[in-house]
């Protein structure tokens, strides 16, 4: 195995027309309660957004999934997420999102960097759910 197969980093961005403080909410809503896989499904995602809070699924009965925890929050700009998402194996995750103001709106931007035993099927994955997610935020947010 090579260092390549072991890291992972991926970023996307997507233009928004609104405030930096509306794409924040919706980055916010959209990483929790009103997160959806590509095909509509609910991942039944819950974000406690404050630093040290946990991002996880729940999906009731005591049955779940730790998918990190927040280690920097600073609305409406940044959100930085830590932890190993849906990598049930050896690997560390760091999800960046940044919101900034561009000209006619804002731009929010989606780093994820990942170090470990990364799964070839995660990997070919990762790509076309951040676009999704951006894709949501978007929507949300005009």
């Amino acid at each position: 195995m090579n260092i390549e197969d072991m890291t992972l980093d991926i970023e996307q961005h997507v233009d928004i027309n609104a405030t930096p403080e509306k794409a924040f909410a919706a980055v916010l809503h959209r990483l929790g309660k009103g997160n959806t896989r590509p095909d509509g499904q609910s991942l039944e995602l819950l974000l406690e957004p404050k630093p040290g809070g946990r991002w996880y699924r729940d999906r009731g009965n005591g049955v779940g999934h730790l998918w990190g925890f927040v280690q920097t929050i600073k609305p409406p700009a940044l959100l930085e997420l830590c932890g190993p998402l849906f990598m049930s194996y050896p690997v560390n995750n760091h999800v960046e999102v940044k919101v900034e103001p561009v000209s006619g709106g804002c731009r929010a931007t989606i780093r994820h960097r990942a170090m470990g035993f990364i799964d070839p099927q995660h990997r070919k994955g990762v790509a076309s759910g951040w676009s999704h997610m951006l894709n949501e935020i978007k929507k949300d947010s005009e």
